[in-house]
C-alpha cells in the first residue's frame, strides 16, 4: 500500500473526512506527508505559527499548558484516529497549546492553505468541524464542572475510563502527569490509586497504569 493510498484509508476513517466519497479524501490524501515523533518529543509549542492540522495514525499526543511559574496543565490526551492543531490553523494565530508525544507517534501532516482550500471546496468538511468545534467546547465545559464539583476519586475514575477507551487497559502516564490532568497533587492520586490497587481494580507500575476491573472503576466513576 503506497502512502497516499494509507492516508486515504485513515482519512476516511477519520469523522472529520469520512462520507466525502474516494475522489475527494483521494484528493486530500495527495496533499498530506508523514511526520513521526519520538516519545517526549514536541510536536508546537504555545504560541508557534499554526501552519499545519495533524492527525494521529499511532501513538499519543497530550496537549498541555504552562504557567510562568513553571506550573503544567494537561488538557486532553489524543490517540489514533484524532486531530489537533485544528484552532491555530482556522484563525491564522499561533498555537493555544503545546502538544508533545506521549510515546513515539506517527502522525499525517495537512498544511493550512491546503486545508482552506479544501473547506471552500468541501462545505461538508467545513460544517463537520463545527461540530468537532462544538464538541471540544462541550468537553472542556465538563472538565471545568467536573473540576469544580466531583470529589477526586470520581475525576480520578472518569479520566482512567476516558483513557482505557482510547488507549486500552494499560494507560501509559505518570503519577505526577495524572495528577495534573485532574487537577489534584500527586500524593491524593497516589493514595487513592493505592486503595484501588489493594481492591484489586488496578495495578502500578513505572510510567503507567493497569486496569484490572474495568467494571469497578466505572462504578466508580458513577458515584458522582
Amino acid at each position: 500500500m503506497t502512502k497516499q493510498s494509507e492516508f486515504a484509508v485513515l482519512l476516511g476513517l477519520n469523522p472529520l473526512f469520512s462520507g466525502l466519497g474516494a475522489d475527494s479524501i483521494n484528493r486530500i490524501a495527495a496533499l498530506c506527508h508523514t511526520q513521526y515523533l519520538a516519545a517526549g518529543e514536541i510536536l508546537f509549542r504555545k504560541g508557534d505559527s499554526g501552519d499545519a492540522l495533524f492527525g494521529i495514525r499511532r501513538g499519543q499526543i497530550r496537549i498541555e499548558s504552562g504557567s510562568p511559574d513553571g506550573g503544567r496543565l494537561t488538557l486532553n490526551f489524543l490517540g489514533a484516529g484524532d486531530l489537533c492543531g485544528e484552532i491555530a490553523v482556522l484563525d491564522g494565530q499561533t498555537r493555544t497549546a503545546d502538544a508533545t508525544a506521549g510515546e513515539p507517534s506517527e502522525l499525517f501532516v495537512l498544511r493550512r492553505n491546503d486545508f482552506l482550500n479544501l473547506l471552500e471546496s468541501e462545505p461538508r468538511v467545513a460544517v463537520k468541524l463545527i461540530a468537532l468545534l462544538c464538541q471540544r467546547i462541550r468537553w472542556a465545559s465538563d472538565r471545568f464542572e467536573e473540576s469544580v464539583l466531583l470529589p477526586l476519586q470520581v475525576r480520578l475514575a472518569r479520566r482512567l475510563c476516558a483513557l482505557a477507551t482510547d488507549f486500552g487497559s494499560e494507560v501509559y502516564i505518570s503519577q505526577e502527569q495524572l495528577g495534573i490532568y485532574v487537577g489534584a497533587a500527586r500524593e491524593s492520586v497516589n493514595r487513592q490509586l493505592q486503595q484501588w490497587r489493594q481492591q484489586g481494580i488496578l495495578e502500578i507500575r513505572r510510567g503507567r497504569i493497569l486496569l484490572l476491573n474495568a467494571n469497578r472503576l466505572r462504578a466508580e466513576a458513577r458515584e458522582g
